[in-house]
């Protein structure tokens, strides 16, 4: 498993719009300026978020978008599914193409990356786009450092 950008930019282009959304609808043009991402990439990702309704979109003078739904009612998986993130750690990688006839290492090795894919579904799946713009996500204890990361 690896996100890339279209999952990240479109994580934080959704916590941008919901932060902003009680102002009106919100242009994909403010939030490029504001999180510094290419407007025309913006543009590629809000047409996959908008078909998978996370977001209802108004065109015209005064136009943009604003969520389709509670953020508490949108989780994270769903917000990474929809710009075709893979978020399975079995999708490629060493030992995948022998994994269902190899060798009984790569059986066994296979089965803790079915387990680790699971943990991280049910993770994502769990938390929501609330969970991150209400900062309610407890900090990891092996990851001290992260969790020292203030709003500036």
């Amino acid at each position: 498993m690896k996100l890339s950008t279209k999952g990240r930019y479109a994580l934080v282009s959704l916590v941008d719009i919901a932060k902003h959304q009680h102002q009106g609808l919100v242009s994909i043009a403010e939030v490029s300026r504001r999180q510094d991402i290419s407007l025309a990439y913006l543009e590629q990702l809000f047409s996959k978020i908008r078909r998978n309704d996370l977001v209802v979109s108004t065109r015209g003078h005064g136009g943009g978008y604003k969520l389709a739904r509670d953020a508490s009612a949108i989780s994270i998986e769903e917000i990474l599914l929809a710009v075709d993130e893979n978020i399975d750690a079995l999708s490629t990688g060493a030992g995948m193409k022998g994994g269902d006839c190899g060798s009984i290492e790569q059986v066994l090795s296979n089965k803790m990356w079915e387990s680790l894919s699971a943990q991280v579904h049910l993770y994502l799946h769990r938390t929501t786009l609330a969970d991150v713009i209400d900062d309610s996500l407890s900090p990891c204890p092996a990851m001290p450092s992260l969790s020292e990361f203030e709003e500036t």
